[in-house]
C-alpha cells in the first residue's frame, strides 16, 4: 500500500510539473544567466581590458581585473569588489566599501562610468 501511495505522489508531482511547463518539459519562465566576463575600454578607445567577476553574495561579487587595466585608468587594478546598488549602478572598490569608479546602466548593453568624472569608462559584456 505504501508503494502505491508514494507512486500515485510521485505522478502527481510530474504530472503538475509537466502542467506546469506547458507539457514540454520547459520552463516558460526566461532564466537570466548573468555573464560574467567584460571587456573595459576608455573613452572609446580601441585599448581595451579584461575585467571577471564572480558572485559570493546577492549584490557582491569578487573581482579580477587584468594588470593591463591600470592603463586606462591608474588605480583600478586594484578593485577587489563588484557591487550593485539598487538604482542599478556598479561600483568597484578594493575594500568592499569604498568606490574606485561608479557605473550607470548604459543605453543598450553594459555600463558607463560616471564618478570619477574621467576617463569616461564603458563595461560591456565579453562574449
Amino acid at each position: 500500500m505504501k508503494l502505491f501511495v508514494g507512486l500515485a505522489a510521485s505522478v502527481a508531482l510530474f504530472g503538475g510539473v509537466q502542467f506546469l511547463h506547458g507539457g514540454n518539459g520547459q520552463s516558460e519562465a526566461t532564466e537570466l544567466i548573468p555573464t560574467n566576463a567584460y571587456r573595459l575600454t576608455a573613452n572609446g578607445d580601441e585599448a581595451a581590458c579584461a575585467i571577471h567577476r564572480a558572485e559570493v553574495s546577492e549584490g557582491l561579487s569578487l573581482l579580477s581585473v587584468a594588470p593591463n587595466c591600470r592603463k586606462l585608468m591608474p588605480g583600478i587594478e586594484h578593485a577587489k569588489f563588484w557591487r550593485e546598488q539598487a538604482d542599478g549602478s556598479v561600483a568597484f572598490s578594493d575594500d568592499g566599501v569604498d568606490p574606485i569608479v561608479t557605473f550607470g546602466v548604459a543605453d543598450g548593453d553594459g555600463y558607463e562610468s560616471y564618478a570619477p568624472a574621467a576617463p569616461l569608462l564603458a563595461l560591456s559584456t565579453s562574449e
